[in-house]
């Protein structure tokens, strides 16, 4: 389903006119319908190979293969605008920590539109909108919200919903489960069960090792590529 070969990523502050190391000839595979968890330290680049899956960032060398629906083999790094957008929308999904939204959408409408993106009827989208959002204990009287005040955890699980509920064919988990109490974190590894079992493809990131126990077929663990030293 992936594999990336060689990857180097490094990022420049330029009015200090120095360059930092993130990456450097990072190589992994995952099987179709596999769960790799990525661990190590943080600063190790953990977060920085997902993004760069998801083209977030730019790597300046290496290649990510994608078995793609719509494309065939697919180097993520060389892909259009175009076709990465197209991924985004109907192959590849993403949950971060963090929830970046439209102002003036409400909760329920930004799951159904996550539905709506890859073809659901407007009916359909609305009914599967809000088991996702009653599965993930969204509070009823929060869906016709804007999501800007919801608390930490709120949003987080709003996030994983927006991504869950399009069944993606990979998903790439970015500490998930990271301000979640212990019956939401149970929630998520509900869902992150069902899509293995539905053959979705998953690379997640996780601090709480307890939680990827049973989950994933697979871990990468991050060693120190590179010192932390400014490159020359």
């Amino acid at each position: 389903m992936l594999t990336i070969e060689q990857l180097q990523k490094s990022f420049t502050i330029h009015h200090l006119q120095k360059t930092f190391p993130a990456l450097q000839n990072i190589s992994l595979h995952v099987a179709e319908g596999g769960f790799l968890g990525i661990v190590g330290k943080s600063g190790s680049g953990k977060s920085t190979i997902l993004k760069s899956i998801y083209r977030t960032y730019e790597p300046q060398e290496g290649r990510i293969l994608f078995e793609s629906k719509a494309f065939g083999t697919i180097d993520l790094l060389q892909a259009t605008p175009r076709q990465i957008v197209y991924l985004r929308k109907h192959e590849i999904g993403y949950v971060s920590q963090f929830l970046n939204v439209m102002p003036r959408t409400t909760a329920l409408e930004l799951v159904t539109q996550s539905l709506l993106d890859v073809g659901v009827a407007q009916e359909e989208a609305i009914s599967r909108a809000e088991q996702a959002l009653r599965h993930f204990d969204l509070d009823e009287k929060l869906w016709n919200s804007y999501p800007n005040n919801f608390s930490g955890g709120e949003k987080l699980r709003l996030n994983i919903a927006c991504a869950v509920v399009k069944e993606p064919r990979l998903l790439l988990l970015d500490e998930p489960t990271a301000s979640l109490d212990q019956a939401s974190k149970l929630k998520v590894r509900e869902s992150i069960e069902k899509l293995k079992a539905q053959g979705t493809t998953l690379i997640g990131i996780f601090h709480d090792l307890e939680f990827m126990e049973g989950l994933c077929d697979d871990v990468f663990t991050m060693t120190k590529y590179v010192e932390k030293e400014v490159l020359a």
